[in-house]
């Protein structure tokens, strides 16, 4: 009872956030059409949740595992395998809210904060969108978070208990995405939190690389599990789709650069963070001059990631961003905690908070409820929901498919043989013993031969999503196919389809 009324207004706050926050992340979660990825991490979950000796699957695909087991599980309890998928962003974004709250409170030593902290993130844009999505990036967060922080206290109180548990979340992130190994490489910088004026220093220090070693060691042997799969040698080779490896990097080490930097990641930055939010960031460093070591490191786990990005980043998307950007919150959070000390005037420091949190509050409302319209990067936006990699018309298309399959057998040709088709139709097609499914790739000027003998023993359709060299257009089937488009749906930005035609058995 003592805890209970010593930390009363922090339980009540949390527990007031954890309603909204939910309510937040679950109103119209269904709504933003099934994007590609979305499509493959939860097929994927759901063949390894049928058969145990897929449980590796991802790593076809050079994709750690984390997420797919988690989504596996989510879907013994929650029947739509899109749900379940999204569900897991939502809890892991739960938990890095929570996270936050304890960071912030442990950094700069004040309870406040780490409310405001947690408050941040829960209006925080970035985190609104990907919280909501069947994605890598809410979990990476969760683990970058909670790794950071379990990191900070070992440092301040060299105990094994602490690193056998940092050992398990900072792999628990490398189980999930390659660049959640920042945490690890990151961690001896965590000695800025020693007391060098201790008598006892050199002693600590040896101990703190111990443990530090402990962490090492453990977190590696936890992510060496994925070497019983002969698929692991495949992570590296995906990598290098991504980011450059470093004799590549070599031959051109500052072309792409500042391309990355501002034409990519800066726009990203901003659209994201919103402006208030940054200059509360910088202000940091302002307005109080005290926990200048805690201010630092929090700056540094966002830089060296950010930096690297635009340094190797080959093909980069605002996503890859979101983990660093959650250590920039505790930092902003510092800056309007102090303000309320500045400003002793209530109505007037509400007038502040409100200004600070209007964009994001703008950008929340439009990300909830007309996706198509937010004010947030434009990437994000077209691949998301606005243009061909959407996969607006997908959830029509389904229900087209079902009540066809209600009257005999049909057969549906997908354009493509992995991603969003023919995945998004396996999710709720496959069980359907009327419906037989195969994608094809690539696409020709004629109709592929099987799929003329399908059409002339049952009803057959070909799914167009995508641009294909000799198609009309996005979502368009080759001018000299024989087929009538029996549905089509336009996407946001006009200029793509997403057309089911019937291919004529002529």
């Amino acid at each position: 009872m003592g805890f209970i009324k010593k930390y009363r207004i922090e339980i009540i706050t949390l527990a007031l956030f954890t309603v909204i926050y939910f309510f937040i992340r679950f109103t119209n979660i269904l709504t933003l059409p099934i994007f590609t990825d979305e499509a493959i991490y939860v097929r994927w979950a759901q063949i390894a949740k049928q058969d145990a000796n897929w449980r590796f699957i991802s790593l076809t695909d050079g994709k750690q595992p984390m997420f797919v087991w988690m989504t596996i599980l989510l879907m013994r309890i929650v029947k739509d395998p899109l749900l379940a998928g999204r569900s897991i962003s939502v809890f892991s974004g739960f938990f890095t809210m929570i996270g936050l709250y304890f960071l912030g409170n442990e950094l700069f030593k004040n309870r406040k904060l780490g409310l405001i902290c947690s408050f941040l993130y829960l209006i925080f844009p970035f985190a609104l969108v990907y919280d909501r999505m069947a994605l890598y990036d809410s979990l990476v967060g969760a683990f970058a978070v909670w790794g950071f922080y379990l990191e900070v206290l070992l440092a301040r109180r060299l105990r094994l208990d602490i690193a056998l548990i940092a050992s398990f979340v900072i792999g628990g992130g490398m189980l999930t995405k390659t660049n959640a190994f920042f945490n690890l490489y990151l961690l001896p910088l965590t000695l800025i939190f020693f007391d060098f004026k201790n008598k006892q220093l050199k002693q600590n220090i040896i101990k703190w690389i111990g443990l530090c070693g402990v962490v090492f060691i453990l977190s590696n042997v936890y992510y060496s599990i994925l070497r019983l799969s002969p698929f692991f040698h495949i992570i590296t080779e995906k990598n290098a789709l991504f980011v450059y490896p470093f004799k590549q990097w070599l031959m051109h080490p500052f072309t792409y650069f500042w391309g990355n930097l501002l034409i990519g990641e800066k726009d990203w930055l901003i659209k994201y963070m919103t402006i208030p939010i940054l200059l509360s960031v910088v202000a940091a460093y302002f307005i109080d001059k005290k926990f200048l070591k805690e201010k630092i490191i929090l700056f540094i786990w966002f830089l060296i990631p950010f930096l690297y990005l635009a340094l190797f980043g080959n093909a980069i998307y605002p996503r890859f961003i979101f983990f660093m950007t959650l250590f920039l919150l505790p930092l902003a959070a510092f800056t309007i905690q102090r303000v309320s000390l500045l400003i002793p005037n209530k109505k007037l420091y509400i007038v502040f908070c409100l200004a600070v949190f209007s964009f994001s509050f703008y950008s929340d409302y439009f990300i909830i409820f007309s996706f198509s319209k937010a004010p947030i990067p434009y990437s994000d936006v077209n691949q998301y929901n606005n243009d061909w990699p959407s996969g607006t018309g997908v959830k029509e298309s389904i229900q087209f498919f079902k009540d066809k399959a209600k009257k005999g057998k049909i057969y549906i040709a997908t354009q493509g043989t992995f991603g969003l088709m023919p995945a998004a139709y396996e999710m709720y097609l496959s069980d359907n013993k009327n419906i037989e499914l195969k994608g094809y790739w690539p696409i020709e000027d004629f109709v592929p031969k099987e799929v003329l003998r399908k059409s002339k023993t049952m009803p057959t359709y070909f799914v167009f999503h995508e641009p294909c060299v000799p198609c009309e257009g996005k979502g368009l089937a080759p001018v000299l196919w024989e087929a009538k488009s029996v549905l089509q749906i336009e996407k946001i930005t006009k200029s793509a389809y997403f057309t089911v035609y019937q291919i004529s058995p002529q």
